[in-house]
């Protein structure tokens, strides 16, 4: 392990590595309970090297967000000179590059060397580089293999006090996890006593007494209530989840997480009619009805939609002064609920082109790089408009640049507020006309084929009677 910080590892608690558990709502609950320390979930070195780190202003976070725009780490400000990067590596170049990457946002580097899971394994990763201590040694200040790498000027070592084929329900070996502490001078971490020691805060300190650590880690004790790192004691787990919960939204977590961790969480309790509301939830949304939070969760998404709402529009401004100036701009959006079915204010617009005898709107649409968001200028009689707010699609935005032309225009743009709308009047005549038409030109058909049947029949019948009746001419 390795610290861009001065990180202390010794007299701490520690909330555990833990996949699927440790992203951002849970290390900040941990560290609002009392963790020292708090280590994010093992993330792969190829994983974050494909990431891009971008600041999220919206919600005051660092994302390092992956080409398909999945936000694979999250951090912030909050948890910076205290939470630990754990990677999953198998190769030195690879994990020098991810720890360079995120060596700004984290405060400490850690070498995942233990977990036994294949997906691990299988890689060269986890408890696979045991194996191989030459490996170990290469990776550049991240290793950790207690004596032999001491020297390499490691931070500390955590040591889960289990052999690769033991699982959580095997007892811990805090003897060979003491063999370790004593072995070495810098801080070693115990983990790996939820199973069999710790079930309350007091418990932490028997477990570090037990292994001679200078700190311990908590995993699935942490898992089940973070609020296990509380001197007072724990909180009631409704509360604990509640609190999670808000984190949740606080910084939009993907609800397959916050749902995973809260199933960890209400354990025998999943069969009760709330453990059952959370089973069948399929949205953050969702989740919070099952906990009574839906007020909560709307006051909360409310504030961020105007944020962003206020952020796009800062940049809006930053970039119209190295816009054309005489581009007319409004800072208004296209809610097709606002207007009726299949009438849209692109339709207005090009309606009201034709009676005044114009060339038809011409549309310009560009995308911004950075946040994919689209960007319209319609052009009508050599002046152009345009929204000062980016949109999420093309038409989105050619629809808004529409509503800033009728509106400068003073002309009516269709909207279900403006009373009578002629176009879908327009629309009824001309429906109404080609319905005329098509009757008429089938009664036609039908009619010229009532004519036409019996006329086809006299002829063949005059043939018939020509050939039979009348005689030959003689020769």
């Amino acid at each position: 392990m390795t610290v861009n910080t001065p990180l202390c590892f010794r007299g701490k608690n520690i909330l555990a590595p833990m996949v699927r558990v440790g992203t951002l709502p849970m290390r900040l609950l941990a560290l609002d309970y009392g963790a020292d320390i708090v280590y994010c979930e093992e993330l792969i070195d190829i994983k974050m090297m494909q990431c891009k780190r971008v600041v999220n202003e919206v919600l005051e976070t660092v994302d390092f967000v992956a080409p398909n725009e999945r936000v694979v780490f999250r951090t912030c400000e909050r948890e910076r000179h205290r939470v630990v990067f754990q990677m999953g590596s198998a190769d030195a170049e690879r994990a020098l590059a991810v720890a360079k990457l995120v060596e700004s946002d984290v405060a400490g580097i850690d070498i995942n060397m233990g977990c036994p899971k294949e997906y691990s394994t299988k890689g060269g990763m986890g408890a696979a580089l045991l194996s191989d201590p030459d490996k170990i040694e290469s990776v550049e200040d991240t290793v950790n293999l207690v004596k032999r790498i001491e020297k390499t000027g490691i931070a500390a070592i955590a040591v889960h006090g289990r052999k690769k084929e033991e699982r959580p329900q095997h007892p811990v070996h805090c003897d060979v996890i003491k063999a370790i502490s004593e072995a070495v001078s810098i801080p070693v971490i115990a983990n790996g006593g939820s199973h069999d020691f710790i079930k309350e805060y007091t418990d932490i300190e028997t477990f570090q007494k037990a292994t001679a650590a200078s700190s311990v880690m908590i995993a699935r004790a942490a898992m089940w209530n973070p609020s296990i790192f509380r001197k007072e004691g724990p909180f009631p787990l409704k509360e604990v989840m509640q609190d999670y919960i808000k984190y949740a939204v606080r910084y939009d977590n993907h609800y397959t997480n916050t749902k995973y961790c809260l199933c960890q969480m209400l354990r025998e309790q999943l069969e009760t009619a709330q453990g059952k509301k959370l089973h069948a939830a399929q949205s953050t949304q969702e989740i919070c009805e099952a906990f009574e939070m839906s007020e909560f969760y709307e006051e909360t998404t409310a504030v961020f939609e105007a944020k962003k709402t206020s952020l796009e529009t800062k940049k809006q401004d930053e970039d119209d002064q190295m816009e054309d100036p005489d581009v007319i701009k409004m800072a208004v959006r296209f809610d097709k609920r606002e207007y009726p079915p299949q009438i849209t204010p692109k339709m207005y617009l090009l309606e009201w082109c034709r009676k005044e005898k114009h060339p038809q709107p011409v549309y310009e649409t560009v995308q911004r790089p950075l946040d994919k968001l689209f960007c319209s200028v319609v052009t009508v009689a050599d002046q152009k408009y345009r929204s000062a707010l980016w949109d999420k699609s093309k038409k989105l935005a050619e629809q808004a640049a529409a509503i800033v032309c009728l509106r400068t225009l003073g002309v009516p743009e269709g909207k279900l507020c403006e009373g009578e709308n002629h176009l879908i009047n327009k629309r009824k005549r001309e429906d109404q006309e080609h319905k005329r038409e098509d009757q008429e030109c089938l009664n036609n058909r039908d009619h010229g084929k009532d004519l036409a049947e019996p006329s086809h029949k006299k002829a063949n019948f005059a043939e018939e009677s020509s050939d039979m009746n009348v005689p030959k001419m003689q020769r």
